[in-house]
């Protein structure tokens, strides 16, 4: 079988063509998108769950080289009176529901995929993350088995979509460990044999099969943790053309996206109500890097750094000092409850609700009883414009690198569903149609289609 699988930011979904249709798979009840999230009791017995998925032939050399993990894995066990058959691990909705009912206990993981380039990783947290999406993909490839009806000994290769660049600009040494761990990953989880394409050429490759013409496209896709553009030839007689390299004009791509949106909405609107702007009785400011580790939950340093006690410390001491002592209080809260992905997600349903009303009121209860914040599209604005302006920057440079214009822009990504962001692509692209895409499949689709001339 050879299936399209999309493990994005925020979401993961897979394809598979069905009488020359691309059908997407449920991968969750009544919806083809499963949430990129994660949920163990302890951090350890994630080593354990991917040790116990492993054919008998490949444990020893795992075993080998996670010892450590799975030792203490096993003393966790004892500790938290379960066993090794017991649900360890939570995936999707499930993961985000364990997170919420008991958020200072367990490890939750949102968006892995945002950290698998970051720069500086120690080799043990490349091997974290190399059994996180182990276990991601192996759910992912459990849920395919069960709802295509395939028997488990089936062979399945999957085309698996990346970003331009998974981390800042440029980055070939944080694109090849990326790549290199969903690669890992991917085999490790039981596919058997997989490649890449970039993401926005997926995109654009759905695009492509209803053209009836020639066309020069730029293709925007704003997903959950990065923005990527690239501008290419597409048409009817190219679409049955393996290598497309002459086709594509440009590429640019960066860590930027809905995640990135979601942060800094939660930092300007709902940071405030921690502190942040208010002053110490010596007429200095807070300081604010305190405030963004708190939000920063794509951000290895500052989640670390905010998770230290060396920083609770600082906020007791801070709060000795501060004109409004209260507010501090509730950002002792969120270091000691680690409630900041919950600061992000209520960013993330407020800029949902801001694509269909001008003001959306959200309730922040987990920080106190009746704490609400009314959100408007100003804030909105105010909040993500550089976002944006990074946005608008790898559109303009991926034309320059092109040296042409193109005819048709074409819009994907699920971030790309805001108001604001689709019109500030609008305003830079007055004289040309834009198409909006389907902002989750898009991706999904254009994979499963080259999937199945890649194998």
């Amino acid at each position: 079988m050879k299936v399209g699988f999309d493990y994005g930011s925020a979401n993961c979904a897979v394809g598979v063509m069905i009488a020359d249709e691309v059908s997407l798979i449920e991968l969750m009840a009544g919806s083809p998108y499963l949430s990129s999230t994660l949920y163990a009791w302890d951090k350890d017995l994630i080593a354990l769950a991917v040790y116990q998925g492993l054919p008998s032939c490949e444990q020893r050399d795992y075993a080998g080289a996670r010892s450590a993990e799975l030792s203490r894995a096993r003393r966790v066990l004892i500790d938290l009176d379960l066993r090794a058959e017991d649900t360890l691990i939570f995936f999707g909705q499930d993961a985000i529901d364990q997170y919420l009912e008991c958020p200072e206990e367990g490890f939750y993981v949102r968006s892995p995929k945002s950290f698998l380039g970051a720069s500086g990783l120690r080799a043990d947290q490349i091997a974290l993350f190399e059994d996180i999406v182990t276990l991601m993909m192996r759910n992912i490839l459990q849920r395919i088995y069960t709802q295509t009806g395939t028997d488990s000994a089936t062979d399945i290769k999957a085309v698996i979509g990346r970003p331009v660049n998974f981390q800042g600009r440029g980055g070939d040494e944080s694109n090849q460990q990326a790549q290199a761990i969903l690669t890992t990953a991917a085999l490790r989880a039981g596919f058997c044999d997989v490649a890449f394409l970039f993401e926005p050429l997926a995109a654009g490759m759905d695009f492509e099969a209803k053209l009836t013409a020639e066309r020069t496209v730029l293709v925007v896709d704003i997903g959950g943790g990065t923005t990527d553009c690239s501008v290419v030839k597409m048409g009817p007689e190219r679409r049955q053309i393996i290598d497309r390299e002459h086709d594509f004009l440009a590429h640019t791509g960066q860590r930027v996206g809905g995640n990135d949106v979601d942060i800094a909405l939660a930092m300007h609107s709902f940071t405030p109500l921690l502190g942040r702007g208010s002053f110490l009785a010596s007429g200095k400011p807070l300081p604010n890097n305190v405030f963004w580790n708190a939000v920063a939950v794509n951000d290895v340093s500052a989640q670390r750094d905010f998770m230290s006690l060396s920083c609770r410390k600082m906020i007791e001491d801070l709060k000795k000092e501060a004109l409004e002592p209260s507010s501090l209080e509730l950002l002792l809260k969120v270091q000691k409850y680690q409630l900041g992905y919950q600061l992000v997600r209520s960013a993330e349903q407020v800029k949902i609700g801001l694509s269909e009303r001008d003001c959306q009121p959200v309730g922040l209860d987990y920080l106190a009883a009746d704490v609400t914040k009314d959100v408007t599209r100003d804030d909105f604005c105010a909040a993500t414009l550089d976002t944006l302006d990074k946005i608008q920057q790898l559109m303009m440079e991926a034309i320059v690198k092109a040296n042409c214009q193109p005819e048709v822009i074409y819009v994907t990504g699920g971030t790309a569903r805001s108001p604001m962001i689709f019109e500030r692509i609008s305003h830079c692209f007055p004289h040309s149609d834009i198409v909006v895409g389907d902002h989750f499949g898009s991706v999904t689709a254009g994979l499963t289609r080259y999937a199945q001339q890649a194998f």
